[in-house]
């Protein structure tokens, strides 16, 4: 890595095989579940699809780690698969952890569904108030989990905070960086253990492939690759190829994305059809000071609200360039109300609790021209 001093050159470069397979500037693809042995001393480190140990694995987790400033990385079959193997790998019946009460959906049901029944208790805290995290704290408190920029109202985590307090009580800080990629955040950097990402989304980039990815300490992710190995999550060669392509133009995807997203924000937070714009690029954001201190670009990710659920259905049947469906990160804008698809698993309690409402729309900018793709709001929500 060293070799390499900027981000934008890791993910071109990192974790290229030396010398090059065959000469070939693309890493191949090793389409072999078995390979020979070779003396390897521990089960973890047979060559073997399933156990994430072949060359097409090599070389991508290799540059995962690199951009993250990790000292390594694996990857699996999805986003929840690497916040399950995560959890499950670093904690046992009895523990103990905080979680964030602004998360993703899936994330939400495996906290309080899937972790209570295993003997895992989990208490959930406004990541944006460190004076009240002490008060959740027990003996068997083991881990703190946040997301960098939460999923789906932008919420800005107090991300050095959290990682002071985990130093201070000995807890593991994890973090799910999906929305914002390293090109915008490197929670490593500011005190850390582990980040995650849904791969599916901003690294790969292309809405072509479903995978997830875990960086951090060597120690602690042999961990997390040990709980995957026995449940099954790896990822497919295939998946990984495509994948360590799509993280060589992460950054210009990323900072064109941004650029966008704070063009469409304006626009929109000026609509007399919108009643609230959450973009962190926005001054009246209540964590834009923050996002600006912190990230080096505020996102792709945006959401609003409009005038009833009726008028963002409307929205959604008369938009052009976007398109109507779940997910976000890829190349095309996507746009999908969060109480039809990531936090249909919420209760209407739960999501008002959380402050989602059925005219919430969620935005994920692609990489379509700017006045274009405002100009189409604009007409859809007219």
């Amino acid at each position: 890595m060293a070799r390499y001093r900027t981000l934008d050159t890791r993910l071109v470069h990192a974790g290229t095989p030396e010398p090059r397979v065959g000469g070939a500037v693309v890493t191949p693809i090793f389409q072999s579940s078995t390979y020979e042995m070779d003396g390897a001393a521990e089960y973890d480190a047979i060559r073997y699809l399933r156990l994430s140990t072949t060359p097409t694995h090599a070389a991508l987790t290799a540059r995962l780690a690199a951009i993250e400033g990790a000292e390594a990385a694996l990857v699996c079959a999805s986003g929840m698969a690497a916040i399950s193997v995560t959890l499950l790998g670093l904690l046992s019946a009895g523990d103990h952890l905080l979680a964030q009460d602004q998360v993703y959906g899936g994330t939400a049901s495996l906290l309080g569904e899937d972790l209570p029944r295993l003997g895992i208790a989990v208490t959930r805290v406004n990541a944006t108030r460190p004076d009240a995290w002490a008060a959740a704290l027990r003996p068997e408190t083991r881990l703190f989990y946040v997301e960098g920029l939460t999923n789906p109202l932008l919420e800005v985590t107090v991300v050095a905070a959290v990682a002071a307090f985990c130093r201070e009580h000995g807890l593991l800080a994890v973090i799910d960086n999906t929305f914002l990629s390293p090109v915008n955040l490197r929670p490593l950097e500011h005190g850390f253990h582990l980040v995650l990402h849904s791969a599916t989304k901003y690294l790969n980039g292309h809405s072509d492939l479903v995978a997830g990815a875990v960086a951090g300490s060597a120690e602690l992710v042999a961990r997390v690759l040990h709980a995957q190995n026995h449940l099954g999550g790896s990822l497919d060669a295939h998946a990984c190829f495509l994948l360590d392509r799509g993280l060589k133009t992460l950054a210009l995807r990323v900072r064109r994305q941004n650029q966008t997203a704070l063009a469409l924000a304006r626009a929109l937070a000026g609509h007399p059809a919108v009643r609230r714009v959450r973009y962190p690029g926005l001054p009246e954001h209540p964590g834009h000071a923050r996002a600006a201190e912190l990230f080096d670009g505020f996102g792709g990710m945006l959401a609003f609200e409009a005038a009833s659920a009726r008028a963002a259905e409307r929205f959604l049947d008369a938009v052009q360039l976007a398109v109507h469906a779940p997910s976000l990160g890829g190349v095309e804008t996507l746009v999908v109300r969060p109480s039809r698809s990531s936090h249909a698993g919420l209760s209407p309690e739960a999501r008002a609790a959380l402050g989602i409402t059925d005219a919430t729309i969620r935005v994920s900018v692609g990489l379509e021209d700017p006045d274009e793709l405002i100009e189409d709001f604009g007409a859809a929500l007219g």
